[in-house]
């Protein structure tokens, strides 16, 4: 009777043992379901964000004028096959909304010319240095074996040249349409290297950024654009370069009658006087291009002091390489804005 209880007992003990086996067995193999449907859900998802290729990408601009020459330059399509991975980038704008967009693949940047602040980190060895921004090194672009070349309009007579080495894609803004050239370059970026989430998160900045600049230059009753070249001055209309210091920051412009140029019509004291802006815009292209700007003694003279915008502390001088070199990327747009607000505030 005492063996049989045993028996009974052990009998229980096992089927309770294997039933508790079972329902682990079954948990485990719930969660390993469960986390490898998480897994292939996250690689559908990661696939669907991946860009498509082949892809065609339009230029920013179609075509430019070679003013040396007196000819137009005209700017392709380009179809890539895959995503590029070594990437040459002469244009600073695009470097720098690369850079925003946590892009890879950067070998090669115009590190000849005065580089912005906020892009000082491509000045080190981890990059090859490929010219000035107006001067290619053609053989050691080629050394590079670049899928892409990336330009704007400095480069544009030497078009052709790097068409020979690899796909030249034309990203750069065009002076009478900035800020349409401008979003178009970002999109270029997003969509060749998936980063459109990215892209859209970052532009969000620019409504804050936009509508607390245009309630700030709401105060003020004129305003004036000009450039500072080693003493001399040029003046920006609406139409010109920086146009859309008027057009999307909301200043007003003290006069129409400037000649749009890529450099300012020329401008002279006597003729700030003449206007006496309320706000002084200066950009400091001497600084810009590495020399050594005098740029406040030379402004600030008897007849500038004359002027309403230096009686009410609002000449703004603006930074040289950010705003002559560095503009039309994600971050050096939101800065000029955030400068001027920093300024005038």
């Amino acid at each position: 009777m005492k063996k049989w209880k045993v028996a009974s007992a052990f009998l229980a003990l096992s089927l309770m043992l294997a039933g508790c086996g079972t329902d682990e067995e079954a948990s485990t193999k719930e969660e390993t379901n469960a986390t490898e449907t998480k897994s292939a859900e996250a690689e559908t998802e990661k696939a669907s964000e991946a860009p498509a290729y082949p892809m065609t990408i339009s230029p920013t601009v179609a075509s430019t004028e070679n003013q040396e020459k007196g000819t137009t330059i005209q700017f392709e399509d380009v179809t890539f096959d895959s995503m590029p991975e070594k990437l040459v980038v002469f244009d600073y704008g695009f470097l720098d909304t690369l850079d925003a967009l946590g892009v890879e693949g950067v070998v090669g940047v115009a590190k000849d010319s005065s580089l912005p602040a906020h892009l000082e980190s491509f000045n080190s060895d981890e990059y090859a240095s490929v010219g000035t921004l107006k001067g290619p090194l053609l053989e050691d672009i080629a050394e590079l074996d670049p899928d892409v070349i990336f330009i704007s309009g400095r480069q544009s007579a030497f078009y052709d040249e790097l068409n020979e080495i690899a796909p030249v894609l034309f990203v750069g803004t065009q002076q009478d349409d900035y800020w349409s050239t401008f979003e178009a370059s970002v999109n270029t970026a997003a969509k060749m290297f998936g980063k459109e989430k990215e892209a859209e998160e970052y532009l969000a900045n620019y409504d804050t950024a936009l509508e607390e600049i245009n309630q700030l230059t709401g105060g003020f009753e004129n305003s004036l654009v000009t450039m500072y070249n080693e003493g001399n001055l040029s003046g920006f209309a609406e139409n010109s370069r920086f146009g859309y210091i008027y057009d999307i920051y909301g200043f007003k412009p003290v006069t129409d009658n400037i000649e749009a140029s890529s450099h300012g019509s020329n401008f002279g004291f006597e003729a700030i006087l003449e206007f006496d802006p309320e706000v002084l815009l200066v950009i400091d292209r001497t600084a810009a291009i590495g020399g050594e700007s005098n740029i406040e003694k030379d402004m600030e003279n008897d007849i500038i002091k004359k002027t309403t915008a230096y009686k009410n502390n609002r000449i703004v001088y603006l930074d040289g390489p950010l705003w002559y070199l560095g503009g039309g990327g994600l971050q050096s747009e939101l800065a000029k804005i955030e400068e001027i607000l920093a300024e005038l505030k």
